[in-house]
């Protein structure tokens, strides 16, 4: 069976060294500003995947969202569920702290579940 979804490095790459170009900046300094070593990125340049640290802190410093390289053979491919999204949403609102988001969270899937339209 083949894979269902993967994720498209090379196409992270370049769309991270266009942002490098934008930015006027070398390898070096990204390695700097992202907290990923040097020697990480010259992985990626030759090929090899990033560890999900790595991809999480290099889409952080460049604010490529990982989302948008994932692939998949599946053309009836789902969209996010709109309480993943939420939850999303809220745990990244700086205005929160993960208590509240939490909290908040909660108090939607209750609501969403009792409120949404079954089949």
């Amino acid at each position: 069976m083949g894979k269902k979804g993967w994720f498209d490095a090379g196409g992270f790459y370049d769309a991270l060294d266009a942002a490098r170009l934008t930015r006027g900046l070398n390898w070096r300094q990204i390695a700097a500003g992202s907290g990923v070593s040097a020697s990480t990125l010259t992985r990626m340049s030759q090929g090899k995947r990033l560890d999900v640290d790595g991809l999480a802190a290099l889409c952080a410093w460049s604010g490529l969202d990982a989302g948008d390289f994932v692939r998949s053979e599946d053309k009836d491919r789902p969209v996010a569920e709109p309480l993943a999204m939420i939850s999303t949403y809220l745990r990244n609102d700086r205005n929160l702290c993960t208590e509240s988001a939490a909290v908040l969270e909660a108090v939607i899937k209750i609501t969403y579940e009792r409120l949404r339209q079954k089949d």
